[in-house]
């Protein structure tokens, strides 16, 4: 084996594969150790050491100086040890260097097959280092090969690999083509870290936006969420922290020249660019546009949104196959149910007679109980007291009264039937007639006497 340019390989792999030399050197010193141990034994010390500065490496065995020797390999009398070393003394370890061409091709194989291990292994290790702290980073690549529906990506230092989930829909690739996409996650896996891309999270859209929108990586303008069905429609939530900078307008760019750039290449998506508000109610509008909102009630404890919007805009604001909504949900994180006037008036109408039915229930405290989310004597029957009373103009007392009314109203309006006790009836019958049969049964299965037994 010949060493005398082993720096200047070290050095060169390194820069290659992006590996520290220090690792490229401890796996040169393991791999010379196990090539000695395949050529002397597996009982023998070995030391190998490696001189930066000049290159030169150095592979020891170690012996015992004893008095007389049992074990050649392992030990050495201290005649001989003092030859190559005058203070030595029984009892010391003296270092022997090795020639190391003279290992042989058995044991120069069984070095290359360590180097090269553990070149594989540092070289997935930097990859995965490399790689980890991109997460959620937007990365060109090349289109390699296919893995059935799933595109493998050439990054130039590793593979990824899109899987067909996170392709957007009816999007088409061949080979050599470039590719963007958005690292979702990297996984430290036994054959080698594995990079999983995606082109349909809603991240992508937001790094889409950032490399094209300067105000946002100044922080001038700020992302709060996004929402997308891919390849079809998106949504996008921007505000500023400059009163002077619109963030819409920074988003879509003169003559909607940023925001084109981001939907060429998300294969003609379109994207809403929405105001975001601080105002739960206020963004949800925003939100549902281009429809108008009439009215919007909250429910902060299941974080629902009941929105009315005028007859005409039911249909924008819903969207195709309920997609506009669909997406207002996702951006802003709350439950929407959408109606139109019309059907709220009617629900509204039969909440006001439901709760007017009740003894002692006007209009206006029917008109209370339902602006709190009480709407049937169902929905009164089941509250204590005390809640009940947190509406303003009604005490514990009232509500109390109110709800043993409601309660008494539900009952008789649900009273258990006749049906049912004329089926239990039935049944109880049918129980006595199958009985009966069965008591039948047991007779005729009874094994007739014979002529002793009656003798």
């Amino acid at each position: 084996m010949i060493f005398s340019d082993i720096k200047r390989v070290i050095e060169q792999i390194g820069r290659d594969k992006n590996i520290p030399m220090g690792i490229l050197i401890k796996a040169l010193e393991e791999a010379l150790v196990s090539a000695a141990r395949k050529k002397m034994g597996p009982d023998v010390e070995i030391e190998v050491a490696y001189n930066e500065k000049t290159g030169d490496i150095e592979v020891f065995q170690f012996k015992d100086v004893v008095e007389e020797v049992e074990d050649p390999e392992l030990e050495i009398t201290l005649k001989e040890g003092r030859e190559l070393d005058p203070e030595c003394e029984i009892g010391d370890s003296l270092g022997i260097k090795l020639d190391t061409t003279s290992f042989g091709r058995i044991a120069a194989q069984s070095a290359k097959q360590v180097i090269i291990q553990k070149l594989r292994d540092a070289e997935r290790n930097a990859v995965y280092d490399s790689f980890i702290d991109r997460e959620g980073e937007i990365i060109n690549g090349i289109v390699q090969r296919f893995d059935r529906d799933d595109i493998i990506v050439n990054l130039g230092q590793a593979e990824a690999v899109l899987p067909a989930r996170e392709q957007i829909k009816n999007e088409t690739y061949r080979r050599g083509d470039r590719i963007r996409a958005n690292i979702m996650k990297v996984l430290h896996e036994s054959r080698g870290p594995q990079i999983v891309l995606t082109r349909t999270h809603p991240d992508f859209l937001i790094n889409l936006f950032k490399t094209e929108v300067p105000e946002i990586s100044e922080g001038v303008v700020k992302i709060h969420s996004a929402a997308r069905e891919p390849g079809v429609r998106a949504k996008i939530a921007v505000s500023s922290s400059e009163s002077n900078v619109d963030p819409v307008g920074s988003c879509v760019g003169v003559k909607g020249s940023r925001v084109q750039t981001v939907v060429q290449e998300l294969r003609g998506e379109k994207i809403d660019i929405v105001l975001w508000n601080p105002d739960t109610a206020r963004f949800v509008c925003n939100s549902l546009a281009p429809a108008e909102i009439t009215r919007v009630v909250i429910d902060e404890d299941n974080k629902s949104m009941e929105v009315i919007v005028p007859d005409e805009f039911l249909s924008i604001a819903i969207g195709k196959s309920g997609q506009n909504v669909r997406l207002a949900a996702r951006l802003t994180g709350w439950h929407l149910d959408v109606k139109s006037e019309a059907a709220y008036s009617l629900a509204m109408k039969e909440g006001y007679d439901s709760l007017m039915g009740v003894p002692g229930i006007g209009l206006e405290l029917a008109e209370k109980l339902y602006s709190g989310g009480y709407s049937s004597p169902e929905d009164l029957k089941d509250i204590s007291a005390a809640e009940l009373s947190q509406i303003d103009g009604i005490n514990e007392e009232e509500a109390q009264v109110i709800i043993n009314s409601a309660s008494d109203m539900y009952e008789n309006s649900n009273p258990a039937s006749e049906t049912e006790e004329e089926y239990e009836d039935d049944n109880s019958e049918e129980e006595n007639f199958q009985s009966e049969i069965e008591n039948d049964n047991d007779m005729d299965n009874e094994e007739p006497e014979t002529e002793d037994e009656e003798k």
